[in-house]
């Protein structure tokens, strides 16, 4: 049986909080998820019990590597891959720029880089800087504005054998539209190029599975996933071992720690196990953390698939408000983005705040789907459900929109 989602929820102290007498609800996961009890324990308990810099020959510095290490492997079991592929870092933006430095320093003029409009800001600009930097060429696929999906046909005919990298997303954060990454890295290595698939939107909400995906690269964020401020990247161990990574000279060089740069953030990278365990919990049975995870995704899939239903249905009934595709019937995240005639979105979100409902606003650092949309600067009102996201909070937000826009 699945876990209750009042039981989910009994995990999150932030759910407690009221303002101005209301319940909070938590409706900005896109931009970063509430924390379970287990994330905040487990990294309380490691600047409380096993604070220390790795290799060393001392207690607390053996426990560090392996709480490194059970981390390592746990990350490893959320994406399907192996554990000297994941490599920690600061955030997705970060480890992004870290590998394109890296891929740039072996490419120039003759070599391309293929981006997406629908995609965030942080799979696109690290490519474009190697235009400044190397001067290589960046093509961008169309996003099609109607439907909130990339121009397939466009982005088959910018990649060439000039093409070094594709760089995707599994999941845009603005509209919530899910593309055939599989596809991506199908055409990308047609060509002979990587792949590099920005998956921080998708992993919430869809479970990763690198192999089946066949990607080359791909980078997720764990505060998206109920996890601290982290950032994950895996990269296929061959060409991890292959890349010329900026370190310095006596720090390790084997895989992963290659690409890893200066003291790791320990105690998050605790919370990351934890968040993953968190989730793993949330089914009942399997033999390995993977089947745990692949049941509770099941649950947690089914209900965010009727809770953007709802949302999609209550919101486009209201005269005045515009929902932004893809629509419930396409294959997307319960993610929904809108607009209400004659209110910018931040005074959606602030008025909305007044009544608890907490809702994001702007343009999500996608600022190029809010372009193609034809949206000024101020952008879009964005909600989003997570696991612990009830009908009742739902139907709240559908209400208190309905009340602005009369």
């Amino acid at each position: 049986m699945p876990v209750p989602l009042e039981s989910i929820r009994s995990n999150f102290p932030a759910l407690q909080r009221t303002h101005n007498g209301h319940p909070v609800a938590y409706l900005d996961g896109p931009g970063g998820t509430q924390v379970p009890q287990q994330v905040i324990d487990a990294v309380a308990d490691y600047l409380a019990n096993h604070n220390a810099n790795t290799h060393w020959g001392y207690l607390t510095s053996n426990e560090t590597d392996t709480i490194i290490a059970e981390a390592r492997q746990a990350v490893a079991d959320f994406l399907n891959a192996t554990a000297d592929e994941i490599c920690f870092g600061p955030n997705m933006t970060s480890l992004t720029f870290h590998l394109s430095r890296t891929l740039g320093r072996q490419w120039g003029p003759e070599d391309a880089v293929v981006v997406t409009e629908l995609d965030h800001h942080a799979n696109v600009d690290p490519w474009r800087a190697l235009e400044r930097e190397r001067g290589i060429t960046v093509l961008t696929a169309r996003m099609i504005p109607e439907t909130g999906q990339i121009d397939w046909d466009h982005l088959e005919h910018l990649l060439s054998d000039r093409t070094r990298l594709l760089a995707i997303g599994a999941a845009s954060n603005a509209l919530g539209t899910i593309n055939d990454v599989a596809r991506a890295c199908r055409l990308a290595h047609a060509v002979g190029a990587y792949s590099y698939v920005d998956a921080v939107h998708y992993a919430p909400h869809e479970l990763v599975d690198v192999q089946q995906l066949d990607c080359d690269f791909l980078a997720c964020s764990a505060y998206k996933f109920y996890g601290p401020h982290v950032g994950l990247l895996y990269a296929r161990k061959h060409i991890l071992e292959s890349l010329d990574f900026p370190k310095l000279q006596p720090a390790p060089d084997q895989a992963p720690d290659r690409a890893e740069t200066g003291t790791q953030n320990h105690e998050g990278i605790a919370g990351v196990r934890a968040a993953i365990d968190f989730l793993a919990s949330l089914a009942d049975e399997g033999e390995t953390r993977r089947d745990r995870l692949s049941g509770a995704y099941q649950t947690i899939g089914e209900r965010g698939k009727r809770q953007l239903r709802m949302l999609w249905e209550g919101l486009d009934a209201i005269d005045g408000v515009t929902v932004y595709e893809p629509g419930p019937g396409e294959r997307r995240t319960p993610t929904l983005s809108f607009a209400v005639d004659g209110i910018p979105s931040g005074e959606v979100s602030r008025r909305l705040a007044e009544s608890g409902l907490l809702l994001s606003h702007g343009n999500y650092y996608a600022s190029t789907v809010i372009e193609r949309l034809g949206m000024s600067e101020e952008g879009l009102v964005r909600v989003g459900c997570a696991c612990y996201t009830s009908d009742k909070e739902v139907e709240r937000v559908i209400k208190g929109v309905k009340g602005l826009a009369s």
